[in-house]
């Protein structure tokens, strides 16, 4: 029999190598069709009396990323079709679709015949979990290996028998750590941690895997031999005693709760180590449905895998554009932002020409490029050859000219009107035909910008995120008069140096520096209002954001923060800002000098390392302090979620965001708008219009006008509609949730 997927030979020892390379797919994922096909080969394999074990491997150069997202889409639309016509059968149906991979990997384990997974480069979620599966796992030893159980981060858990047989290879607090953090492991971390037996060369990965079938290797999990005893001993043990009271506790201090699949590994862990493994099994696909059913994981699967992986691939790209193949790229200015452009444009095999107003300055830029290398290399993600070629791409001048035949130049200078219309004009002074000039603009409208060009068209806004190193996400701001060439070549271009791009429309301070700006100013209010500080930092996180406001606006500098409110005044008047937000953030500037973490004294205190941070006394200080016991926080936890909701909504009511999926990825890769909620929009689709307009409008009369809900959202509140339903970006061929 042949298979689209998968190749088999047998050799002479009867060991069949089954290659998983599946035809115009860059990396293998799992699909219904390669289930179907792995079903049958195992049926095959143990029907031939020839065949005496089988070596699993991947014929690319990774292993699997896990399942595809029309897999995933399609389990959603299943349950949503099924549920609105009879919840309950809807419901076991979803459990018994869910436990088919399962028990395909159930049926691998006990066929009778010993399996060994060849594992090359990333083997993630599905792809592990089928290789613990296999009697045994052999690891080519290389930093491009990664293993992992990532699902909890999009909001599911390792669901094909992951949570039982990783807590029965090793012991329950590294299985718990993996599992409810979805970090990955080397070969070598996963081999001390029992996940593989061996790691080879990559030349002698599939020798070592038949190897260990002819050296007797028998086909019997550890779990399903009589006397198996779970590593550490299991539940009823006083290791155990230590572990699991402090467990629930830990990890809601990691999540606050808000993650219910973090929470399900540690039911499935600790009831499945208690019973039969197959009784496990069952568990695990019972908690597993449950958080299927739940809006956390629909929303974390929809923004966080499917839209982000849409958004990757080009969705927002226009149709008939050629791909632009990139053979120079230029970066004008070489402070820290501009270097950094300059590195992941070379990290990503791309020459760039870095220009600066002289030698000296271009030459300091590169060198912020050199010691981004060194820190790289220092903690073994490049080899020193690695490094090296990047700086190899490297071109420091002053020297315009050396512009003349790139593809795309990035402008990255100070945010200054003047002084980035010099650039624009030295630029297109040498700049060829078709190539496109973008801005690094942070807060200055794009539009106004290209009013100093002489080719509007071929002109656009590529907003970078600090550090540029590690942050995923790019804006692409479209001025009025920017064409789809200039659109279709700077989504290639974030493409290529694999970060995901959200495209928007022109406004001050665009996309997501609107939202930060309101989940600050937010902040600014509770303090005006006596909230004690450590209760504001401590709603949001409990809210779900990464860093609290007043941390979030050390990094920022609030010196910048001045600026931005004095430059809103000067440009929109003084009703543009609040006078009381002006007041304090100038107080802090002008009066304590305090400009953030840049120089050690912000809204926290910056002590020399190795002391933490710690929020500035002096802030108690400066307005009357409420009572603790007197301040709600789940409602300081609601006003900094719906006024940052409220600001998106008011960008796509304005036009500025067009397509949800942008502005729910984009709210959670630009500031990490509380990630188990979706984004910013799938908040207020979570909640229901209605119910979020009617929470709008309570915290509108209870603290500020700032809180009342658009027209649109009043208009969607009384229809009935949702933001993904009334924008629905996929169009009428797929129904929109």
């Amino acid at each position: 029999m042949t298979y689209r997927n998968f190749t088999i030979e047998t050799d002479a020892d009867g060991i069949a190598l089954v290659t998983w390379d599946m035809p115009e797919k860059s990396m293998n994922v799992f699909t219904a069709e390669v289930l179907q096909e792995l079903a049958a080969i195992l049926d095959a394999t143990v029907a031939d009396a020839a065949v005496k074990g089988v070596v699993f491997t991947s014929g690319k150069s990774t292993f699997s990323g896990g399942a595809d997202l029309s897999m995933i889409k399609s389990m959603f639309s299943f349950y949503q079709e099924e549920s609105a016509r009879d919840p309950d059968a809807a419901a076991a149906k979803l459990f018994e679709l869910v436990g088919q991979m399962s028990g395909l990997y159930r049926r691998i384990e006990t066929n009778g015949k010993p399996w060994v997974a060849a594992i090359n480069g990333t083997c993630m979620g599905g792809a592990l979990e089928l290789s613990l599966a296999c009697h045994g796992r052999v690891a080519a030893d290389g930093k491009n290996v990664k293993l992992a159980l990532p699902e909890v981060k999009v909001g599911i858990f390792p669901g094909a028998g992951g949570t039982q047989r990783v807590a029965r290879l090793t012991d329950a607090q590294s299985a718990l750590q993996m599992m409810t953090t979805g970090q990955s492991l080397t070969a070598q971390r996963a081999k001390a941690m029992n996940l593989v037996h061996q790691v080879v060369p990559a030349a002698d990965l599939v020798t070592a895997a038949k190897q260990m079938i002819k050296d007797g290797l028998k086909p019997v999990a550890p779990w399903d031999e009589r006397g198996f005893k779970v590593p550490g001993g299991g539940i009823w043990t006083p290791a155990a005693a230590q572990l699991w009271p402090a467990a629930p506790a830990v990890l809601r201090r990691e999540t606050a709760g808000n993650y219910p699949a973090a929470l399900a590994i540690l039911k499935c862990v600790y009831e499945g180590l208690q019973v039969p493994f197959d009784t496990g099994l069952r568990i695990e696909q019972r908690y597993f449905t449950e958080i299927l059913r739940g809006k956390v994981a629909f929303a974390m699967i929809r923004s966080l895998f499917i839209s982000m992986q849409e958004l990757g691939k080009g969705a927002r790209r226009p149709a008939g554009q050629p791909k632009t193949e990139f053979t120079k790229v230029g970066v004008v200015g070489a402070g820290f932002m501009g270097a950094a452009v300059a590195y992941v444009t070379a990290a990503a095999g791309i020459p760039v020409v870095l220009v600066d107003r002289d030698q000296e300055a271009a030459d300091k830029g590169k060198g912020h490029c050199e010691e981004t290398v060194k820190g790289a290399v220092g903690k073994g993600k490049l080899s020193a050859d690695e490094g090296k070629a990047i700086l190899d791409l490297i071109t420091p001048t002053a020297d315009y000219a050396a512009l003349s035949d790139a593809t795309l130049v990035i402008e990255a200078v100070f945010e200054d009107r003047d002084v980035k219309k010099a650039v624009i004009e030295a630029v297109e002074a040498v700049l060829s035909q078709g190539a496109i000039f973008a801005s690094n603009t942070s807060t200055l409208p794009i539009t106004g910008l290209a009013k100093n060009s002489k080719r509007p068209a071929d002109f656009i806004g590529i907003h970078f995120f600090s550090p540029v190193e590690k942050m995923m996400l790019t804006e692409v701001i479209l001025g009025k008069e920017t064409g789809d060439r200039a659109l279709a070549v700077a989504l290639d271009y974030v493409a290529k140096i694999r970060k995901t791009p959200i495209v928007v429309n022109d406004t001050r301070g665009f996309y997501v520096n609107r939202c930060v700006l309101r989940y600050m100013a937010e902040s600014y209010n509770m303090l005006i209002e006596g909230v004690p500080p450590v209760m504001i930092e401590n709603a949001a996180k409990f809210a779900g954001m990464p860093v609290g406001p007043l941390a979030l606006n050390d990094e920022v500098a609030i010196d910048l923060s001045l600026k931005i409110l004095k430059a809103t005044v000067a440009d929109l008047g003084e009703k543009a800002v609040d006078p009381r937000h002006l007041e304090l953030v100038t107080r802090l500037v002008e009066q304590e000098g305090r400009f953030g973490r840049k120089n050690g004294k912000g809204f926290y205190d910056y002590p020399p390392k190795p002391a933490k941070k710690s929020l500035w006394p002096g802030l108690k200080a400066l307005y009357p302090q409420q009572k603790p016991d007197d301040v709600d926080m789940d409602v300081l936890k609601e006003r900094f979620l719906v006024t940052i909701a409220l600001e998106a909504a008011r960008t796509m009511e304005e036009g500025i965001v067009t397509d949800p999926r942008e502005a729910d990825v984009g709210s959670i890769l630009g500031f990490g708008f509380a990630p188990y909620t979706g984004g910013a929009l799938s908040y207020i689709d979570g909640m229901g219009v209605k119910a979020f307009v009617a929470l709008a409008e309570k915290l509108a009369k209870d603290y500020g006008a700032h809180f009342r809900p658009t027209p649109l959202l009043k208009e969607m509140a009384e229809k009935g509609e949702t933001f993904y339903g009334r924008f629905n970006p996929w169009g009428a061929s797929e129904q929109a949730a």
